[in-house]
């Protein structure tokens, strides 16, 4: 029986893809086979050595040392893109933020204590016209990052009228497809700036993002202009961004990461992370990483690994092996020729890299052995062998 430890609350619908009769799921377990969490910190201590999966109910994974997790063969899985519309709908919210003066204009009417209908609408009309806005249709709306969700809030400025520009260096071909063709794609992330009333931020926090809308970036910002982030808060030098407000290069923040450092600063505006935080979102990503994790247990598969190649092998009717290796020569030949040693038959087999490590899904005719783990485990750079039964 599988070991699931569950951290945060994950959705009822995606437990309810791991079967009674073969998995124990609890928050509280020791030795784990797999760890299901959403903004739960994990940190060296949760890595025991069962532990062969960390699935992260949602996007990003900065609550997870990933590169540790990586040395020690333990796969981390996402969601890319179950959250996607929920974090769409709330950037539409701030896009209106950005143009209608709809905050002030809420707490306005909340502060009026008028009881007569008629000095309510008087007091309603006089002050109405300092919360007067400017509407969204024929500005220009940059999308920096082009995924999942870039790619839906480019699709919805369509939508509204809006002229959309594009800048993601990483567009792969699926983005591209899906990608409508009115998107005017950018050479480079300066060009989108210099020609953006309002831009939205959707690229992951990575060591090449993390501070990238600093002093120099923010240069390229013409006069006026809104900043969405709706990513991550990381990927925004702070006391750049509040030296651009002061100066007045940048009208408007809109950030679903509230900092220490810009409360209070005018022209800043903050939702308390409600990105992913609707019922659809965390009954799309529970649901979807519990697949992703059940699939790797009973079957080796990867699917949305963020330090693991993706990777599927249909089964035969043989065993299987994975192994996690470190990505260098002669590994899968020493696994192969330990196999010839022993007479085993391979059926079929397939190997990927990423980066530093690889992986090798190999379906063999007999049943693995102790002393056949023990042997292919001390090969210099194997980093983790389990073993399948026939399905």
């Amino acid at each position: 029986m599988y070991k699931i430890r569950t951290m945060n609350n994950i959705s009822e619908r995606g437990l309810n893809r791991f079967s009674l009769s073969d998995y124990e799921l609890a928050g509280e377990l020791l030795d784990p086979d797999a760890i299901l969490v959403r903004s739960a910190k994990l940190g060296e201590a949760d890595a025991s050595s069962s532990l062969v999966a960390v699935g992260r109910a949602g996007a990003g994974v900065n609550n997870i040392p990933v590169d540790l997790y990586t040395e020690r063969g333990i796969v981390v899985f996402n969601t890319p893109g179950a959250n996607a519309n929920a974090v769409k709908e709330l950037v539409m919210a701030g896009l209106l933020l950005s143009r209608r003066g709809i905050v002030p204009g809420v707490e306005y009417v909340r502060g009026l204590t008028a009881t007569d209908k008629a000095e309510l609408n008087s007091l309603v009309e006089a002050g109405k016209k300092q919360f007067k806005g400017t509407e969204l249709m024929g500005r220009t709306l940059g999308v920096l990052g082009l995924g999942a969700i870039g790619s839906m809030v480019a699709e919805m400025g369509l939508q509204m009228g809006m002229d959309v520009l594009g800048y993601d260096p990483a567009l792969s071909v699926e983005a591209a497809w899906r990608l409508s063709s009115s998107v005017q794609k950018m050479e480079n992330m300066q060009a989108l700036f210099a020609r953006s009333d309002v831009v939205s931020l959707h690229v992951p926090s990575l060591p090449a993002t993390r501070g990238m809308l600093n002093d120099e970036a923010l240069g390229y910002f013409r006069e006026g202009a809104t900043l969405l982030n709706f990513a991550r808060d990381d990927i925004v030098d702070n006391e750049a961004l509040a030296r651009e407000l002061d100066s007045g290069r940048l009208s408007q923040y809109i950030s679903d990461f509230p900092v220490p450092e810009l409360m209070g600063v005018e022209g800043v505006t903050f939702t308390p992370h409600l990105g992913a935080s609707t019922d659809e979102a965390e009954e799309n990503c529970a649901i979807m990483v519990a697949d992703q994790v059940i699939d790797f247990l009973e079957h080796g598969n990867i699917r949305n690994s963020v330090n693991f190649p993706a990777i599927s092998l249909e089964r035969t009717e043989g065993y299987r092996l994975a192994l996690a290796n470190r990505n260098v020569p002669r590994i899968l030949g020493g696994v192969l020729s330990i196999l010839a040693d022993r007479n085993i038959n391979v059926l079929d087999m397939l190997n990927k890299s990423r980066d530093d490590i690889a992986y090798n899904l190999i379906d063999i005719d007999t049943q693995a052995s102790d002393d056949l783990v023990a042997a292919i485990s001390a090969l210099d750079g194997v980093v983790k062998v389990r073993t399948f039964d026939k399905v």
